[in-house]
């Protein structure tokens, strides 16, 4: 199993400040990646995200170089892990206002790979729908930002293993995604996911099925999606860059085969992404 390690600003570390913005206000973004025979697949879409988060909140990213190379210490000799990256905007006084001139904190875990049931990706999963509804904020929509407050609330909806996640949905009753994974619907063969414009995480796995479905002979779009459609759709998973495709076969009352285009997506991304 592979030894838990954490990298502060490229140092052996497990503190940070009391005075992070990270911890005091959640002010950063993070992203959550698999390791795979020494490299993070799909690591370009998972910079190109922390780049366009970093944007949005006008946090001053440390450079690519500095990124890989503490990455490269974190991978080299791992066959297969879970790395999470965070950016915080840095240690800075007491206040919301922010100081331009602090440097960001990098902290970078390894974790152990745990792996979910087998059945989960073979058979399906059985999610609830989440009570908990998403606040709109078009600022930070789509972005992986270091507030998980809604997850976690989200989360504590259910104890133990009776769900695989729960459907989250916003203030006006859409679905926009699960708990840790973007969902997908499909409808008379055309694959849909929600849109993201006022809230939600735009994941790597989401806009990496939506770029090649075409390829593969699937129509693919983002549509609103209010939650009775997702109730009549012909099939819906969920999916993330660490986990893959999980297909639903139960959401409440609502049951769902294991349909041919979830079949055909998981088959070929299998075949694509090694570590799935």
């Amino acid at each position: 199993m592979t030894a838990p390690m954490t990298l502060i600003n490229g140092e052996t570390a497990a503190q940070i400040s009391v005075n992070d913005r990270g911890l005091l206000y959640g002010d950063g973004v993070f992203e959550t990646m698999t390791v795979y025979h020494a490299q993070i697949p799909l690591w370009d879409r998972h910079w190109q995200r922390l780049v366009r988060g970093c944007e949005r909140l006008a946090i001053c990213l440390p450079s690519l170089t500095t990124i890989e190379t503490e990455l490269t210490t974190l991978c080299t000799g791992v066959e297969r892990a879970v790395v999470k990256l965070m950016i915080t905007r840095g240690s800075g006084s007491r206040g919301y206002a922010s100081n331009t001139t602090i440097a960001p904190t990098r902290i970078m875990q390894r974790l152990a790979w745990a792996t979910a049931p087998a059945s989960y990706s073979t058979a399906g999963v059985d999610v609830c729908l989440c009570r908990l509804r998403l606040g709109h904020q078009p600022l930070l929509a789509g972005i992986k930002h270091l507030n998980r407050l809604e997850q976690v609330l989200a989360r504590a909806e259910w104890h133990g293993d009776e769900f695989a996640s729960g459907i989250v949905c916003d203030v006006d009753g859409l679905v926009i995604e699960a708990i840790a994974h973007n969902v997908f619907i499909i409808e008379a063969g055309r694959l849909l996911t929600p849109a993201l414009e006022r809230c939600g995480v735009a994941g790597v796995m989401r806009a990496y099925l939506l770029e090649h479905a075409a390829s593969w002979g699937v129509v693919a779009g983002i549509d609103v999606i209010p939650f009775n459609r997702l109730q009549h759709a012909d099939e819906v998973f969920l999916c993330n860059s660490v986990t893959g495709i999980w297909p639903v076969r139960r959401i409440e009352q609502h049951t769902y085969p294991l349909g041919p285009v979830t079949k055909k997506l998981t088959v070929t991304l299998r075949k694509q992404l090694a570590w799935l």
